[in-house]
C-alpha cells in the first residue's frame, strides 16, 4: 500500500489571511469581490484552462425578463430538485441572482442583447418561462471566465499561485482548519496557511468514464473535507449531461441544453423521434429523464442523434459556435446532419455542506460552487442554475468576510495520500460508470463498494478513492429513484423527502426530511 505523506505548519503570518481553492468562475468572483481585503487564488493551471465554468455553454439563469418573478425561478428550482430543494435556499439565490448579473455586466461580460437592447434570454429544460442570459449562443462560460481572468490579473489585492493544486487541508490541534497542503507541477508539496480557506475547487465528472468536466474534476474537496471531519450531503446525485458528443473524445464535448431549447430534437438510429415515449415534455424535460431515455435507446441498439437541423440549420456557426467547431472536428456537420450523443457524467448536486453564507461544518472552512451542497439543486439541478449559484455564494462569502475577524488557527499538520496512476484511475472510472452511473442497482453498487474497499486496502487513500466511495455508499443507501439517483430494484419515490448526510470519516449516511 502506497504510504501517505504527513506535513507540519506553524501558524499563519503575513497577509495570507484567505485561501481561495480554486480559480473557476466561484474562486475568481469571490477573490474580486473580497476586494480590497488580501487573498490567494490556488490554480492547478492556467487560468481559464482548467476550470469546468469556461466550459458552461448554457448561461446564468436569473429573474431578468419584467414578466419574470424571483418566485416563479425558486419554484422552477424546487419542481426540478424531485422534493429535496430547499426552498429558502432556491428563493434566496432566485432574488439575488439578477444583482450577481449586473454585477458581471460591470467587469465586462457581454451578454446577449436584443435589438432593442434588453438582454436575450433563452428558454432551457423545465424552465417555465426564458430567463437564460446567454453569450453568443454557447460562449456564456468562456466569456465570463475571460472577463473574470481580466479583471483579476489588473487587481492587486489578489496573489495568483500557479500551477499548484490542493492535496490536504492543515488542522491545528483543535480541529481548525489552518490552509492547505499544495503540489506543484514538479510533484513538491508545500504547506500553504491561511486564516480562512475556501474550497471553489468544481465537481467529480473525472470519477466516470464519460465526463463533460476538466479530467482532473475527481471529488478531492470531498474526499479532504470529509475526512478532515466536513458534514457531506446528497452525495449519490450526479446529473448526467443527456447530450454530450458521442465521439470517442475524453472530456466528451457537450452539445448545449440550449439546442433543445431552441427546438432541436432527439431521434434514433431510424430516424424516429422518441422522447414523446418517455416524458410529456418531451425533449425540454429534466436532464435526468432525458439522460435516462437516452440511455435506454442506446442499450436498445436504436442509438440516440440530437436534430437541430431544422431549429437552428445554417444558423449554427454564428449561434452555437462552441457546438459547432466540436462538430466539424468530429467530422460531422450539425447543419445538415444530427449529432451522436450520449449521457455524460457533468454535474454533482452533492458536496460539504454549507450554510446561508458559504460555512461548512469545520472553523476556517468555507465551500463554494460545485463543491459545495447548499441545498438549492436537491436531487436535480435546474439547467443553468450552476452559474447563478457560483455568484450568488461567492457574493455572500465575500460579504462575510471582507469586514469580519477571522479566526486565528494554531500549528497545524495534514496527511497527504498518493494518487493513483493512470491506469489505476481509468479502472476507477470504468467502474463507476458501469455501476453508478446513469441507472444503477443495488447488486451493481454492492460490487463496487466491495472494490472500492479492497483497493483502499491495497492502494492508499487517494482522493479518487474516497470521493468515489462516498458517491457510491450513498447511492447504495438510498433505497428509491429520485432525481438524478436511479435504481433499478428501487424504481420509485419514497416519501417524505430526505436528504443523505455522511457526517465524518467513518460514519454511515444517515437521513434527514427536507
Amino acid at each position: 500500500m502506497a504510504s501517505p505523506t504527513s506535513l507540519k505548519a506553524g501558524p499563519p503570518t503575513g497577509d495570507r489571511d484567505i485561501l481561495i481553492v480554486g480559480a473557476g468562475l466561484a474562486g475568481l468572483f469571490l477573490a474580486l469581490r473580497l476586494a480590497p481585503r488580501k487573498c490567494t487564488v490556488i490554480a492547478p493551471a492556467p487560468l481559464g484552462e482548467a476550470a469546468s465554468s469556461a466550459w458552461a455553454q448554457g448561461g446564468l439563469a436569473a429573474a431578468l425578463d419584467p414578466l419574470d418573478t424571483a418566485e416563479a425561478h425558486a419554484k422552477d428550482t424546487v419542481v426540478a430538485g424531485a422534493g429535496l430543494v430547499d426552498p429558502v435556499i432556491a428563493r434566496l439565490i432566485a432574488e439575488e441572482g439578477p444583482s450577481r448579473v449586473l454585477d458581471l455586466i460591470e467587469l465586462g461580460v457581454p451578454f446577449d442583447r436584443t435589438p432593442e437592447g434588453a438582454l436575450s434570454l433563452s428558454l432551457e429544460a423545465a424552465h417555465s418561462v426564458p430567463r437564460v442570459a446567454r453569450v453568443a449562443g454557447d460562449l456564456a462560460g468562456k466569456a465570463i471566465m475571460g472577463a473574470l481572468t481580466t479583471a483579476v490579473q489588473a487587481n492587486r489585492h489578489i496573489e495568483l499561485v500557479e500551477p499548484f493544486r490542493a492535496v490536504g487541508l492543515l488542522q491545528d490541534d483543535n480541529g481548525r482548519v489552518a490552509g492547505v497542503v499544495s503540489r506543484d507541477e514538479k510533484g513538491r508539496l508545500h504547506p500553504m496557511t491561511a486564516r480562512e480557506t475556501i474550497f471553489c475547487t468544481g465537481g467529480s465528472g473525472g470519477l466516470f468514464r464519460v465526463t463533460t468536466n476538466p479530467p482532473q474534476s475527481r471529488g478531492d474537496a470531498l474526499a479532504m473535507a470529509w475526512s478532515a471531519g466536513a458534514l457531506l450531503a446528497d452525495t449519490e446525485f450526479v446529473q448526467f449531461h443527456p447530450t454530450a458528443m458521442d465521439v470517442g473524445l475524453d472530456p466528451a464535448p457537450l452539445a448545449t441544453e440550449a439546442l433543445r431549447g431552441e427546438g432541436a430534437v432527439l431521434r434514433d438510429r431510424s430516424g424516429e423521434l422518441f422522447m414523446a415515449r418517455y416524458h410529456e415534455k418531451a425533449e425540454l424535460a429534466p436532464r435526468d429523464e432525458v439522460a435516462r431515455a437516452i440511455d435506454s435507446e442506446i442499450k436498445a441498439g436504436r442509438g440516440a442523434f440530437l436534430d437541430a437541423t431544422e431549429a437552428v440549420g445554417s444558423e449554427f456557426p454564428a449561434h452555437f459556435p462552441t457546438v459547432f467547431a466540436a462538430c466539424m472536428a468530429a467530422g460531422i456537420d450539425p447543419r445538415t446532419e444530427p449529432i451522436p450523443v450520449a449521457p455524460a457524467a457533468h454535474y454533482h448536486m452533492g458536496g460539504v455542506v454549507a450554510d446561508t453564507w458559504g460555512r461548512a461544518t469545520l472553523d476556517g472552512l468555507s465551500v463554494c460552487g460545485e463543491c459545495a451542497s447548499t441545498g438549492a439543486h436537491g436531487a436535480n439541478r435546474l439547467a443553468s442554475n450552476s452559474l447563478l449559484e457560483a455568484v450568488v455564494f461567492s457574493h455572500r462569502i465575500a460579504e462575510r468576510l471582507k469586514e469580519g475577524e477571522l479566526g486565528q488557527p494554531g500549528p497545524s499538520q495534514a496527511t497527504v495520500p498518493e494518487e493513483l496512476s493512470d491506469d489505476s484511475l481509468l479502472e476507477l472510472r470504468r467502474d463507476m460508470a458501469d455501476n453508478c452511473g446513469v441507472v444503477r442497482s443495488g447488486e451493481g453498487l454492492k460490487g463496487l463498494l466491495t472494490r472500492l474497499d479492497a483497493r483502499i486496502e491495497n492502494e492508499g487513500r487517494a482522493h479518487a478513492l474516497i470521493a468515489a466511495q462516498l458517491i457510491a455508499s450513498a447511492a447504495f443507501a438510498r433505497e428509491e429513484s429520485r432525481g438524478g439517483h436511479f435504481r433499478t430494484d428501487f424504481p420509485e419515490r419514497r416519501d417524505p423527502a430526505e436528504r443523505s448526510f455522511l457526517k465524518a470519516a467513518g460514519s454511515s449516511v444517515f437521513r434527514e426530511p427536507i
